[in-house]
């Protein structure tokens, strides 16, 4: 083809070489498919994430030995000992609420927060939620940039994504990578937090120690997601990092701000993983949804007519095959919603309109 070209006739070669001249600078990444074009949704996302700065109070074992004037030997109480930890934000809204992680937040006795223009700010607390390690901070201030919330539900295995935060006090660190797997279940959370969201994505986009709870986004800059993890056995990144899903996030921290708690919507059914074994029990056509357990004894599910033995196939439509996926999906809705629920039973699909119970309930 080269040869061709160089054989080509003369006249032929000053429209080619203007051709190219017009229609070569037009071309980028995102038009040829060849790469993702990432710049927009990092210049829309750098100046809403955040630098934390949290000051610990440890107490320590080491204690003071005094006589009083009667020559009575006593205790002074523990030496309080300060240090600081790091972290990432995301603000949420121009007036400085701003989502993390709670382990970032967990036992600070001061924080402040650094903005990508380099403004401090003392934040507080607005409210934790450890079950989904989530936490939201308020800053004073009228005028921020903040990221929009994305549709986590709607991410793709195999979409590109940007992780933003700052790593080692690295401030304002883009890595890029691609959503590698959904709904994966860590078992980060003790089992004391029955409710918890076990349910993050997948990505390797490189994330390391400071990068927790800022931002996972999609191309179009929308949040998707909060970091959270890395599998590690070095305590660094080695090729796959977590974020809570933004769905999640969205309905937490609409909680935390308007409640000062999270109130969890409850099914009322134990759940167990579907397998091969258990779908050939039930003739089923295929492996799909999640397999009840049990139901509750006058439970959300049970008043619908839901039993044991049934199998989720979806909720209001969205299909549901792991018990993480559920848990994430009635993660997104309060107490007292009614959902659609579809399942399995006797070899046909079944509807049923479910009123879901709250925490207090169960």
């Amino acid at each position: 083809m080269k040869t061709q070209y160089l054989n080509a006739p003369k006249r032929l070669i000053i429209p080619l070489i203007l051709l190219v001249s017009i229609v070569w600078p037009k071309l980028d990444y995102a038009s040829t498919g060849d790469r993702p074009n990432l710049v927009i949704a990092a210049e829309k996302t750098v100046n809403s994430v955040v630098h934390i700065k949290t000051i610990m109070l440890q107490k320590s074992n080491v204690y003071a030995y005094f006589y009083d004037s009667q020559g009575n030997l006593y205790r002074k109480g523990q030496n309080p000992n300060y240090y600081v930890a790091t972290g990432s934000g995301v603000i949420l809204t121009k007036d400085g609420y701003i989502v993390t992680n709670n382990h970032v937040v967990a036992g600070a006795y001061e924080i402040y927060v650094t903005l990508n223009d380099k403004r401090n700010f003392k934040a507080k607390i607005i409210g934790r939620d450890p079950a989904t390690d989530l936490a939201v901070i308020k800053i004073e201030s009228d005028d921020l940039q903040f990221t929009e919330f994305g549709n986590s539900d709607a991410v793709h295995i195999g979409e590109w994504v940007l992780a933003v935060g700052n790593p080692f006090n690295l401030t304002s660190t883009v890595t890029a990578g691609i959503v590698s797997a959904k709904a994966r279940d860590l078992h980060l959370v003790g089992p004391q937090h029955n409710s918890a969201i076990a349910s993050y994505i997948q990505t390797d986009a490189a994330v390391n120690s400071g990068n927790s709870g800022g931002a996972l986004v999609n191309e179009q800059g929308k949040l998707i997601g909060i970091n959270a993890a890395i599998a590690s056995n070095t305590g660094s990144y080695t090729g796959y990092s977590f974020a809570i899903p933004s769905n999640i996030v969205k309905k937490v921290v609409g909680d935390l701000i308007q409640y000062g708690k999270v109130k969890r919507a409850f099914l009322g059914v134990q759940l167990s993983e579907l397998n091969e074994e258990i779908a050939d029990y039930l003739k089923m056509d295929k492996i799909e949804g999640v397999f009840i357990a049990n139901v509750i004894s006058n439970g959300a599910a049970y008043r619908s007519g839901i039993k044991s033995r049934d199998v989720i196939l979806e909720i209001d439509g969205l299909p549901v095959n792991s018990t993480s996926e559920l848990v994430e999906r009635l993660g997104q809705y309060q107490p007292g919603e009614t959902i659609m629920v579809r399942t399995w039973r006797n070899g046909a699909k079944r509807d049923f309109s479910v009123k879901l119970d709250s925490d207090n309930q169960q």
